[in-house]
């Protein structure tokens, strides 16, 4: 649109300055005296000062309407600029809502740049709503000079004499150096504002690239952002693994400890219940062997008892046994003897005798039956006592073995738990180790990404200065432009001024002449 603009004038003017060359070749010179060519002359050089004068006016409107055009974008560039800063300022506040402190010293220097740059552009529409006001003015002086010069062109070019044909040539030659000033003054003019388009479109082209500049800086500002948060979210993730691998170390120790303790514990219960088991073992053994001891030596002194009253008995029935064949014997004598009264009395005393003695067999008999049978019953109850006890050895002996599976499962339930302290400690050493590399690997890449930051930081300080310089250059280039286009614009006022006045003169000396032709007229037709 600026460019569009700056194209615009300078296309009017050059055709404005053909179609003057054209009308300045086409325009007829008189050299010869006569009323009707004099008034030919001056009525093509009123036709073409008015021409001229309207093609400026068509100039100077479109012009306006150009710069009104250059405001208007202006103003839009403005309220971009206003959104870009409201934008930026959204961006700030959800960098702080986020707690993603920016750079301290990129944002002053961006807000710098954006002052500078919307008080440029506050300076530069102000200094275009001034011209514009002098070119309304302008525009203004122009229609009322056009107007006088209409009025003045309204007079009929037959009421001029012959008497003013001199001063009719004469003005000529003034207004044909008067065109050929205006020519090199037009041309000058047309020259300045091409300058002054060209200074336009390098600022153009200059805003462009600051314009991208400013882009390019806030997509990498952005960018560096969203850098620093990754980096941000990496550490804050790093040190959460480095907590989870803490408290999970804290939590294996932990572990460990109460399985020490635990399998202390076990191993305490377990040397305990050996100790009762084999105490009681000890204890019940000594008094089962006691038992069995005393009943075996209790037996035995009864068997020896018996053995004793048996070996007497014994020793009985054989003395009874030999007083038996004894007296056997003396009866037999005596049956072979004879039978005497005498002899009867001693037969029955041996034979009481014998009565006595076999009775006293019968008894010694029943004793040694009953002696056997206790004897047997002793060594059956013998039998039982020593079965009982050998069972009682064998329970004894069982539960010891028991105890001794017991003691051999807590001895490898410990082994178990000693190896899986061991396992919990290697893994609490390759959490240590993993953790260590963990938090190594997150200094080293903080300090790493804190490097890379302080050299983008450093790059965008740089860059932030060469933007600030290019900036600083451009609100020169800016100023001198609209120095220029004041210095044109006051400039065009005079032009203006002496063009004013100068159709004044002009059209005061016709109304002269007017008048004059009208005298003439008027004596001439009273002649």
């Amino acid at each position: 649109m600026l460019c569009v603009c700056c194209r615009l004038p300078s296309r009017l003017h050059a055709e404005l300055r053909e179609s003057v060359e054209r009308q300045l070749q086409t325009l007829p010179v008189s050299t010869g005296p006569g009323v009707e060519g004099h008034t030919l002359g001056d009525e093509g050089l009123i036709s073409n000062l008015h021409q001229q004068i309207q093609l400026s006016v068509q100039e100077r409107d479109q012009a306006m309407e150009l710069w009104r055009a250059s405001a208007q974008e202006l103003d839009r560039l403005q309220q971009l600029y206003q959104i870009t800063t409201s934008d930026g300022q959204l961006h700030v506040a959800e960098q702080q809502r986020l707690k993603v402190d920016p750079s301290p010293t990129i944002m002053p220097h961006r807000r710098a740049c954006l002052s500078c740059h919307t008080q440029t552009n506050q300076q530069f529409l102000k200094t275009l709503t001034e011209q514009s006001t002098d070119m309304e003015e302008l525009r203004n002086q122009l229609r009322y000079t056009l107007l006088q010069f209409q009025n003045g062109c309204q007079l009929s070019p037959g009421q001029i004499t012959e008497d003013d044909a001199a001063e009719a040539h004469g003005r000529e030659e003034a207004s044909d150096r008067r065109l050929h000033h205006l020519q090199s003054a037009l041309s000058q003019l047309e020259a300045r504002l091409k300058a002054a388009s060209q200074e336009a479109e390098g600022v153009r082209r200059e805003q462009v690239v600051w314009e991208r500049q400013v882009g390019e800086l806030q997509v990498r500002c952005a960018s560096l952002e969203e850098e620093r948060y990754e980096a941000f979210s990496k550490v804050r993730d790093s040190i959460q693994l480095a907590e989870e691998a803490s408290l999970q170390k804290d939590q294996a120790l932990l572990r460990e400890k109460q399985k020490s303790e635990e399998l202390d514990r076990m191993n305490e219960a377990v040397r305990q219940l050996i100790q009762d088991a084999a105490i009681r073992t000890r204890k019940e053994v000594e008094n089962v062997r006691k038992q069995c001891n005393s009943q075996i030596h209790r037996m035995a002194e009864e068997l020896s008892a018996l053995q004793l009253e048996c070996a007497d008995k014994e020793s009985q029935m054989e003395r009874s046994m030999r007083e038996m064949r004894a007296v056997e014997e003396e009866l037999e004598k005596v049956y072979k003897e004879g039978r005497g009264e005498p002899e009867y009395r001693k037969m029955e005393v041996l034979h009481q005798r014998s009565l006595n003695a076999e009775r006293l067999k019968d008894d010694m008999n029943i004793t040694l039956q009953s002696t056997h049978n206790k004897m047997k019953k002793l060594e059956m109850d013998y039998s039982e006592e020593l079965s009982r006890c050998q069972e009682e050895v064998r329970r004894l002996q069982g539960s010891l073995s028991a105890a001794r599976e017991d003691c051999s499962g807590v001895s490898e339930e410990r082994l178990q738990l000693q190896q899986e302290n061991m396992q919990l400690r290697r893994e609490m050493e390759e959490l240590r180790k993993a953790s260590m590399m963990t938090q190594r690997r997150a200094k080293q890449q903080v300090s790493q990404m804190e490097q890379e930051y302080s050299l983008k930081e450093q790059g965008l300080d740089a860059r932030v200065r060469e933007l600030e310089e290019s900036s600083r250059s451009s609100s020169a280039d800016l100023t001198r432009l609209l120095s220029a286009q004041q210095k044109t614009s006051q400039r065009w006022k005079e032009e203006a001024k002496t063009l004013t006045l100068t159709f004044h003169t002009k059209l005061t000396s016709l109304k002269l002449v007017q008048c004059t032709g009208y005298t003439c007229l008027y004596m001439t037709n009273k002649l």
